[in-house]
């Protein structure tokens, strides 16, 4: 026979298990989805990230990482976006300028020197967060600003000079800026994804790839490709973005989780490159890869028709607008 004790007992424990059911059920689960490997920094950020969502939104929602372009490489995660296969991405900014062309100007040639630049750049530069302002309509909202560095070289044969890249396959990903700068310094640019493109340069497809020494190393491309030549071309940040649609059907304390989440995570994503750089550089300099400091002279005199190929292209009014943006900040933060 049950006493009144034991009945309130057992009631209390079945609310408890009801209540925590229920908690469990409430929880919704976001995909995020980034084509960097499991040790590199994009995935340390993404788990941070989705450690702070999980905690700031006190267990309602629970981020999900795919790395390594498990659902998606970097242009097919921006289209999934906007269809709702997935919920967040983080990728260059030139990925999402096929939603927002003026965007592609965030990839001129030389524009900052510095990381400090860089990063002022994009936290305050009015052109750019107007141009990230217009990507909402297009299904997509950049949350905060992580870190992969400035854009060099890897190839199989020293690149001394833009003489030394004539008429060789040079990896480019679908950019209209990345591929007139590589065209401008002689290069035959070929559209592959990041995620083929250790192969083909294994093949003999391309005779190397460019892209922020972070990515070189995470993606072990200097196996391939061991002469790493820092020309330093673009500042080249990887925005995170959420779906509008997920971003719409959040409540506001979960926005604001989620926010917050995306400033801590890019702090720790420009804290990681920016302090590992010369490391990595050292390592795969210890595993074979040469590394050079070329006379930059020479690239920045080869890409000064890239400026008049965007002004027509994208109209002399925006270029010039990033221009001085990127102007008034190299005068703020000079690098001497």
């Amino acid at each position: 026979m049950t006493t009144k004790r034991q009945f309130a007992a057992i009631l209390g424990a079945g609310l408890l298990s009801a209540l925590c059911a229920g908690s469990a059920l409430a929880q919704t689960t976001l995909r995020f989805s980034h084509t960097d490997t499991p040790v590199g920094s994009r995935q340390k950020a993404a788990e941070l990230f989705a450690q702070k969502v999980e905690e700031y939104s006190k267990g309602k929602l629970k981020v999900q990482v795919f790395h390594s372009g498990q659902l998606a490489n970097d242009p097919k995660a921006v289209e999934q976006l906007q269809l709702g296969g997935i919920d967040f991405t983080v990728t260059a900014t030139g990925t999402y300028a096929t939603q927002n062309k003026a965007l592609n100007l965030a990839g001129l040639p030389f524009l900052v020197d510095t990381y400090e630049q860089g990063w002022k750049l994009y936290d305050e530069s009015p052109y750019l967060k107007a141009q990230f302002d217009e990507l909402p309509k297009k299904g997509i909202r950049i949350l905060s600003t992580w870190e992969a560095g400035f854009r060099s070289f890897t190839t199989k044969d020293p690149l001394a000079s833009p003489a030394d890249a004539k008429g060789k396959k040079m990896r480019v990903f679908p950019n209209d800026m990345i591929r007139w700068i590589m065209e401008s310094i002689g290069f035959s640019p070929i559209v592959l994804p990041v995620t083929e493109v250790y192969l083909a340069i294994q093949q003999g497809t391309v005779i190397g790839q460019e892209n922020p020494t972070d990515t070189i190393y995470s993606l072990r491309f200097y196996e391939v490709a061991p002469n790493i030549t820092l020309t330093r071309h673009v500042y080249s940040p990887l925005p995170l973005a959420i779906a509008e649609a997920t971003w719409q059907r959040l409540s506001a304390e979960d926005r604001d989780a989620v926010s917050k989440a995306a400033k801590e995570s890019s702090a720790l994503s420009r804290q990681l490159v920016r302090g590992d750089e010369e490391r990595q550089l050292a390592e795969m300099t210890a595993k074979g890869a040469k590394v050079a400091k070329p006379a930059i002279g020479p690239f920045r005199d080869a890409v000064q028709p890239v400026y008049q190929k965007a002004k027509d292209a994208f109209g002399a009014k925006d270029v010039d607008a990033m221009l001085a943006s990127a102007d008034a900040i190299r005068k703020a933060l000079p690098s001497n």
